[in-house]
């Protein structure tokens, strides 16, 4: 675990603090999964390589999860580390450790490594299809509502929904609330996607990836994030409801949170709308409290994007 969790904590400020209060096996498949994720999306956004060849790179990486292959594996790595994609230190180490993470996934039980590969595949081909719609000048423009959402399910909903059948792998007090989490699965990571983008619109539009179509309103933008963390808040209250572990309701719990504080920092117009340390600190600590003294971690009419973020 230690090995996956040093490139958590290089590669995502978020997922480093959620992601290991997740109950074991999960813990460690959901790592390995976020990682995987990383390199693809590491790929996607590799400022310093052209879109071709990002997609090739995207390819190789699904290629090795169908046949896995060592020597391949290292030769990958070997290739980004000889012509970086990007200068975030954390990213490219991760590059160098793609045999590594490669290894951790195969190591993964049988039906959750499937799981994982399945919608790995299915969210890298969707990147390298929005790699390919670069235009010659390097810009990538969305333009409506639309292709927003549509973005935002392939980076992000498919991941909401690769965790929600982790959860539910090998949990059968789960299975009754089933149906429900996978209703709101996408709209839970479309709301985490979305924050993301009000947060870096600057920073991606100087690097050619303007996501915020530019004849929508950035209101409107955010009222839709704001209804879906009310979703995501209903999926927590469903976890918790029906008696799922500790750490899984912690983990989605946090998760909304922090999105609700990050909506909190842009509306005060703070610098990269950034949460302090000590405000991370207090989130995770009222969570916490409220898991443990058995209190709802949202309110129960599913109200929760409405409510402060350290409530």
């Amino acid at each position: 675990m230690s090995d996956v969790d040093d490139l958590l904590q290089k590669t995502s400020r978020t997922f480093a603090v959620t992601i290991p209060m997740l109950p074991l096996p999960t813990r460690h498949e959901v790592g390995v999964a976020y990682l995987l994720f990383r390199i693809i999306d590491t790929f996607e956004d590799a400022i310093h390589w052209q879109p071709q060849q990002r997609i090739e790179m995207i390819d190789e990486l699904l290629r090795l999860l169908d046949a896995p292959d060592p020597d391949r594996a290292r030769h990958l790595g070997d290739r980004c580390l000889g012509d970086p994609p990007l200068e975030h230190p954390g990213y490219l180490e991760l590059l160098r450790e793609i045999p590594f993470v490669l290894r951790e996934l195969g190591a993964l039980r049988e039906r959750a490594r499937h799981l994982v590969v399945t919608h790995v595949k299915r969210s890298g081909g969707g990147m390298a299809s929005i790699v390919a719609r670069t235009d010659a000048g390097g810009q990538l423009t969305l333009s409506s509502v639309d292709e927003l959402r549509d973005y935002c399910y392939v980076v992000a909903g498919i991941v909401g929904e690769m965790l929600t059948e982790l959860y539910l792998l090998d949990r059968p007090p789960l299975a009754p609330v089933g149906d429900y989490l996978r209703e709101r699965a996408r709209l839970f990571g479309e709301a985490l996607q979305l924050v993301n983008i009000l947060k870096d619109s600057q920073a991606d539009a100087r690097e050619g990836r303007v996501y915020l179509p530019p004849s929508v309103d950035r209101g409107e933008v955010v009222a839709l994030a704001r209804a879906d963390l009310r979703a995501a808040a209903e999926y927590t209250l469903a976890l918790q409801g029906q008696g799922a572990e500790r750490g899984l309701v912690t983990f989605n719990a946090l998760l909304v949170r922090l999105a609700l504080g990050t909506l909190a920092a842009m509306r005060e117009q703070r610098p990269g709308g950034k949460l302090s340390r000590m405000e991370v600190f207090a989130i995770v600590s009222a969570v916490l409290r409220d898991v443990d003294d058995g209190r709802p971690v949202f309110p129960v009419s599913g109200a929760g994007a409405d409510m402060p973020a350290t409530a």
